[in-house]
């Protein structure tokens, strides 16, 4: 098995709006490691979310090659990759994205459904996310009846859903007190440490990238620092 999960080579990614050409990534190269917790900063309109979308495989490039799980990501068919990154990928946004219908539990079930994962599977499995977040007496609690901390750790039970070789965080605390966005980081960094998968943030927030061991800075579309060390940072132990 390949020591990298995601290959950026010479990405570029531009939009064609009317007569203009917008370019948000100019050339990026970037290889993710399995295992590593990787933060990836930039003000904004750097290119921070195009870049995300790249290495979460929600667009294909206009020019270059992204490869998830050592396979070309353009020559697969919709559903081909769309399973794949069922499978491989949890996502976190900063908006929480949790159907505002159902409630926590079967808000983490719901990836399961897709995985064709069977029914007592998927409750047991929820269950267990909900209580490994501290959630275990709100798990028939509609996110309405949810504080913003509390949906965002049934968010993150729900990306651990599949059990995904690779997690990546939208701006996770974006909505939230440092507080709470410092309790966010926690469960994520134990996610981290005790699955020893792989974790992306992209934030803007220089104490949340902290928590990461290596850093990569975005800027006009182009890295500026690839996989600078946390460390020499801010690097939470």
């Amino acid at each position: 098995m390949s020591k990298t999960i995601v290959e950026l080579n010479n990405v570029w990614k531009i939009y064609q709006l009317g007569k203009v050409e917008l370019i948000a990534l100019k050339g990026v190269s970037l290889d993710i490691a399995r295992g590593d917790f990787v933060s990836i900063m930039g003000p904004s309109g750097s290119g921070k979310s195009t870049l995300l979308n790249m290495i979460g495989c929600l667009d294909i490039p206009t020019k270059g090659k992204v490869v998830l799980q050592g396979k070309d990501v353009s020559e697969l068919t919709e559903d081909q990759l769309s399973q794949l990154r069922g499978k491989t990928i949890g996502f976190v946004f900063q908006e929480f994205n949790l159907l505002a219908h159902l409630t926590a539990i079967e808000n983490v079930m719901l990836p399961m459904v897709f995985q064709g994962t069977l029914l007592k599977q998927r409750e047991k499995k929820a269950k267990a996310l909900l209580t490994s977040v501290g959630l275990e007496e709100r798990i028939n609690h509609q996110p309405a009846e949810l504080s913003g901390g509390e949906r965002q750790r049934v968010a993150m039970a729900r990306a651990f859903a599949n059990d995904p070789e690779l997690v990546i965080a939208d701006e996770p605390t974006g909505n939230l007190d440092s507080v709470t966005g410092k309790k966010i980081m926690e469960v994520l960094k134990r996610f981290h440490q005790k699955e020893k998968k792989t974790v992306i943030v992209v934030t803007h927030d220089p104490n949340i990238a902290g928590y990461s061991k290596k850093i990569v800075n975005i800027k006009d579309g182009e890295l500026v620092v690839n996989h600078q060390k946390a460390s020499e940072f801010l690097w939470k132990k």
